[in-house]
């Protein structure tokens, strides 16, 4: 086995540094360093997460007998690894500049028939979505238990607040989210036919309700911001960085 498929990918290691980084400027009293500190927070932060998620995915299906994940440099970190960069870390970025919603960003191709059990199947789906609600109460945590300035307060709340989001967003069961990958081992021969042919445009139809239905938007904010507030997070907070990371609207 190539070595280069089990180390931590440098770009990955870049994507934290630039998160560090956002976190020191954050911390400044300069109000355009301070703003130019939250946007590398949400735009590093993010894009990590983006690896994290698939990473967990990888994780739980090597665990589970898909050993293929281990070559295919799943296991790395490496976001060039899961699949185009540009739909897996570019386009779910510019979502987030603007208007605030965390699309799914990439994916690693499992080799179903090596997992051991339709149990196993569903663990990997949920792998991701939970990675961002891990990611999301850890940072929450971090932000209440630690006194820090109000800058990168304000930015890792928001970034918190964003691991939220991708979690309600991504365990509905919609075919194309994880939440739908997670029951499709256990539907019938023609409802998961029905999801083959939904999982391209589902997700994307969801996304324009959210964006488009002023109603409907607001409906999923709410419900994103009482769940936040359920794991700890300050909402306050978390609008501060949102401002502070979308400072031209």
């Amino acid at each position: 086995m190539n070595n280069t498929a089990k180390r931590v990918s440098p770009l990955f290691l870049a994507l934290l540094g630039v998160t560090v980084v956002g976190g020191v400027l954050a911390s400044q009293d300069n109000t355009a360093a301070r703003i130019a500190g939250v946007v590398l927070i949400v735009l590093g932060g993010w894009a990590s997460s983006l690896c994290l998620h698939e990473f967990g995915h990888a994780i739980t299906a090597f665990r589970g007998g898909d050993r293929e994940v281990r070559a295919k440099g799943y296991l790395t970190l490496d976001p060039r690894h899961y699949t185009d960069p540009v739909l897996s870390i570019v386009l779910p970025l510019l979502f987030v500049a603007i208007g605030g919603i965390p699309l799914p960003g990439g994916a690693v191709w499992i080799n179903h028939a090596a997992l051991r059990s339709r149990r196993s199947e569903s663990m990997v789906s949920l792998a991701g979505p939970l990675m961002n609600l891990a990611l999301g109460i850890l940072l929450t945590a971090a932000v209440a238990t630690f006194t820090m300035p109000a800058g990168l307060a304000a930015g890792l709340s928001y970034l918190a607040f964003l691991q939220v989001i991708g979690f309600v967003l991504n365990i509905l069961p919609v075919p194309g989210l994880d939440g739908y990958g997670a029951i499709e081992p256990w539907l019938s021969g023609p409802a998961r036919r029905f999801g083959e042919k939904a999982r391209p445009w589902a997700p994307l139809i969801i996304i324009a309700v959210i964006i488009g239905i002023p109603g409907a938007g607001v409906a999923f904010f709410s419900f994103a911001f009482w769940f936040f507030d359920l794991v700890g997070g300050s909402g306050l907070l978390a609008r501060i960085g949102d401002s502070l990371f979308r400072f031209w609207q």
